[in-house]
């Protein structure tokens, strides 16, 4: 935890079509099996829309719900309308009881980003290497960074827990 009480937050980043999804599901798989809490954010700059027309809940905000949750057993959402776009520090804040946050997106914010690329995809990196943690990468790149396969969740993770998970790992056992 930080000092304001949020875990930290990761930005995983990268040019459409590099793979970002994929390399998070790996991260996430190896980080759940060492047995920390993750909480992840995807950043959709165009809108979207997780109610599906004619549902209860969907029918609850076309007659003007500002928020409306959806709750049950095993998981619960929350769909509020908003004014603007949430900060990130705001969006963490709800996510309760995790370890590390790690968002898909956010590229140009100012969290500690991990940059996924492909050489197929264009050679040019979107950040500078004083904004990334870590690259990860099917080539070489020029960059003073650690730097990972596409496949190296385990060495990228390994990574995470030294940075930012010490002292949570130790309370796991």
């Amino acid at each position: 935890m930080s000092k304001d009480g949020l875990p930290p937050v990761i930005s995983v980043v990268g040019k459409s079509g590099v793979g970002k999804t994929t390399v998070l599901e790996k991260v996430i798989r190896e980080i759940k099996r060492r047995g920390h809490k993750v909480g992840t954010v995807k950043h959709d700059t165009h809108g979207f829309d997780v109610d599906k027309p004619g549902k209860d809940s969907w029918r609850h905000a076309r007659a003007g719900s500002d928020a409306v949750v959806i709750s049950g057993p095993r998981k619960m959402a929350l769909i509020r309308q908003l004014e603007g776009e949430m900060s990130l520090d705001d969006i963490v804040k709800l996510m309760g009881d995790v370890d590390l946050v790690i968002t898909e997106g956010y590229k140009r914010g100012d969290k500690p980003k991990i940059e996924v690329t492909r050489q197929e995809r264009g050679t040019e990196l979107l950040c500078q290497a004083e904004e990334l943690v870590g690259i990860m990468a099917d080539y070489p790149v020029d960059m003073p960074v650690p730097q990972f396969s596409l496949d190296d969740a385990v060495g990228l993770v390994d990574l995470l827990e030294e940075l930012y998970l010490r002292d949570v790992g130790e309370s796991w056992g």
